[in-house]
């Protein structure tokens, strides 16, 4: 039985793969800490902080695999600063939050077509 934690769950990515692991049998627990409450899905572990690296810090179970679904655009973000916060840092938090529960194992979803050589990407 495998346990998670996965970032990003109130995205769109990240909001499928949560519920295709509330309903994988070899999933025992699901930590997915937000910005903003999940609604209507039930047997999870959901801090959430506006911040989220405050709800990641409530993450205190031993997990085996972490999954991060984070990402946004500029414009969504408001500035290149939050775009970087949200599409770097937060991702770097999602990793070093998964190596002090212990994971073993870490998937990151990109963007699709990214693109070194674009000024949109970092």
């Amino acid at each position: 039985m495998s346990q998670v934690l996965i970032t990003g769950a109130t995205g769109l990515v990240g909001g499928h793969l949560l519920r295709m692991l509330i309903n994988t049998p070899q999933v025992s627990a699901i930590a997915a800490p937000t910005r903003r409450p999940l609604t209507d899905i039930v047997g999870v572990y959901n801090p959430h902080d506006p911040q989220l690296t405050d709800a990641l810090a409530q993450v205190t179970d031993p997990v085996d695999i972490v999954f991060c679904c984070l990402g946004t655009t500029r414009r969504e973000a408001g500035s290149k600063a939050a775009f970087i916060h949200a599409d770097y840092t937060l991702v770097v938090d999602t990793a070093l939050t998964g190596r002090r529960l212990g994971a073993q194992h870490m998937l990151v979803v990109s963007a699709m077509g990214a693109n070194a050589a674009l000024s949109v990407f970092l």
